[in-house]
């Protein structure tokens, strides 16, 4: 055994994309990263075949966005069809490229995992480990001694400042903490077949809500595509080798299906739990190993991604001195809730959009075509208005809330839009995030020089390092200045974001959720907000003792 513990910032358990995005994520912000995966190398198999809007956005606060966009089918969302096989409505988004990206694209996990490998290992600051498996995990103040078996069993032990379990449902990292989960596993067993030279060319998913035989068809790139059927109890069982003729008896209304054509086929039951705790004083978890939910919504690798995107940036502030350590408490409050309520929606949304039930299936056809016929009901059902809001209401937010109009106080705690703009300095139209960087942001709405000297001087804390963005909406072609970037509308997109915001400023975290707005004749939402983030004092959070890291 090495008595010479090798020392890194964080220590990342687990080489699925959660983990890969983590760890790119850090190492993208200069941080020194160490990933360990217990498999030869990534996974072969195509588990998640669903990225969102969202986490195309997070992949871009890592530079990774165009390299993973080569390996994608930008789609439209998904139909649902009736128990007789018609179309009852297509689902997709009221904005198309709100976030500044496709709303839902299929891609393929192994090609998702090899491009984030790739640019991994290609970070100075980055090491990854394969065929190593962590075996145990011992904490202190200040770091955690993560003991590793290697490819030749031997025991190496690393220290890390943050440890990341992002290691699956089976997750090393949550039995080590003896943390346990909640909520129901699901009897039915599903067959999931990969298929390759499939005639299926559509650009969306198409869920088919025949009471007889539920199934799921989800097509790819290069003739992939995916096909999920609930199966009867007695035809195979979870973990068993599906028989190729069942395939075929399955498959067989849409295509014959050769062995060489199988790519792969696994038969197993779905989850709905969620970790009881997130956070074990500097160990925390993401992804699968906080929460497993059924398949229905495509919500299962986002969820882990938009937990990369909540907690890296906050680490990263940490190790930069910006926040305190106790933040990080504030993973978990801020992304229970939004994880709680998509499991939910999963499990609700297969249950009825996959019943047994013939009366229950008439009934949901029913009622969806009721709906269809009001304008809050299509918008409800064909914009995916079902989903979730992502929105912070527990955290690091102001709560010196802002006077004004009630779409004023809405904004905080939520995402903003990532619409087009001109940088005028640079005579460039860029996507918002772009302009922004990766650290905190405020966006002024059309302030004149005094208030920004108001800003700078009296408002915005130094150490946040916060980039300034002088944003026009009036239709004014701003000159540049010396300490801020200036962007104009290209596309109306800017306009509608900063709508009624004029004289305004908003604080951007760097995840870009509005952590403060208000005027420049009130910078008390930021002083507040900043003595908060230094203190570790976060509104709304029980910092209970397990979860505090002390300062």
């Amino acid at each position: 055994m090495s008595n010479a513990a090798h020392k890194f910032d964080v220590a990342v358990v687990g080489g699925g994309p959660v983990g890969l995005v983590a760890a790119n994520l850090l190492a993208s912000r200069g941080h020194s990263v160490v990933l360990f995966e217990r498999n030869a190398t990534t996974s072969n198999a195509a588990k998640a075949i669903s990225l969102d809007d969202e986490s195309l956005r997070i992949l871009q606060s890592a530079g990774l966005a165009a390299d993973v966009l080569n390996i994608v089918v930008p789609g439209t969302g998904t139909a649902y069809y009736s128990r007789r096989g018609r179309v009852l409505f297509r689902a997709t988004t009221a904005e198309p490229y709100r976030l500044g990206f496709p709303f839902k694209s299929s891609f393929s996990q192994p090609e998702l995992e090899a491009v984030l490998l790739r640019a991994l290992t290609a970070r100075a600051t980055a090491e990854v480990h394969f065929s190593t498996a962590v075996v145990d995990l011992a904490q202190d103040r200040d770091s955690v001694r993560v003991r590793a078996a290697g490819p030749d069993d031997n025991l190496v032990d690393y220290r890390a400042q943050w440890v990341l379990g992002c290691d699956g449902g089976r997750s090393t990292v949550r039995r080590l903490l003896n943390i346990t989960m909640g909520g129901r596993s699901f009897d039915e067993p599903w067959l999931v077949v990969d298929t390759t030279a499939d005639p299926h060319d559509e650009q969306y998913g198409m869920h088919h809500g025949d009471p007889r035989r539920p199934h799921v068809i989800v097509p790819g790139r290069d003739g992939r595509c995916r096909y999920e059927f609930l199966l009867r109890s007695t035809e195979a069982k979870a973990g068993e080798k599906p028989a190729h003729e069942l395939m075929q008896n399955l498959l067989a209304s849409y295509r014959t299906l050769n062995a060489d054509d199988v790519e792969r086929a696994v038969v197993y039951t779905f989850h709905a739990l969620v970790a009881e705790r997130w956070q074990d004083q500097r160990c925390l978890l993401l992804g699968d190993a906080a929460h497993m939910m059924p398949p229905f919504a495509g919500q299962g690798l986002n969820s882990g991604l938009r937990d990369a995107g909540n907690l890296c940036w906050k680490i990263s502030d940490v190790l930069d001195g910006r926040i305190a350590p106790s933040a990080i408490a504030t993973f978990e409050s801020e992304r229970r809730p939004h994880a709680e309520a998509t499991v939910t929606l999963s499990a609700r949304l297969g249950s009825i959009v996959m019943t047994t039930s013939p009366i229950k299936a008439a009934v949901r056809d029913a009622l969806v075509r009721i709906a269809l016929c009001t304008p809050w009901g299509r918008r409800y059902l064909t914009e995916m208005r079902y989903r979730p809001r992502l929105r912070v209401v527990a955290g690091l937010i102001s709560s010196d809330h802002p006077a004004g109009s009630r779409k004023h106080r809405g904004l905080l705690g939520t995402t903003i839009s990532q619409p087009r703009v001109y940088e005028v300095s640079r005579r460039a139209v860029q996507l918002l995030d772009d302009v922004l960087g990766p650290g905190w942001s405020l966006i002024g709405v059309d302030l004149d020089d005094g208030d920004w000297v108001r800003l700078a001087e009296h408002g915005l804390p130094r150490y946040l390092a916060a980039r300034l963005i002088d944003a026009s909406v009036a239709g004014h072609l701003r000159r540049p200045a010396s300490n801020r970037t200036v962007v104009v509308d290209v596309d109306t997109g800017l306009h509608k974001l900063l709508r009624g915001l004029d004289g305004k400023w908003l604080l951007l975290r760097p995840d870009r959720v509005i952590a403060a707005i208000g005027s420049p004749d009130d910078l008390s939402a930021l002083s507040e907000l900043s003595e908060r983030l230094l203190a570790g004092q976060h509104e709304g959070v029980a910092l209970s003792a397990g979860a505090v890291v002390p300062n």
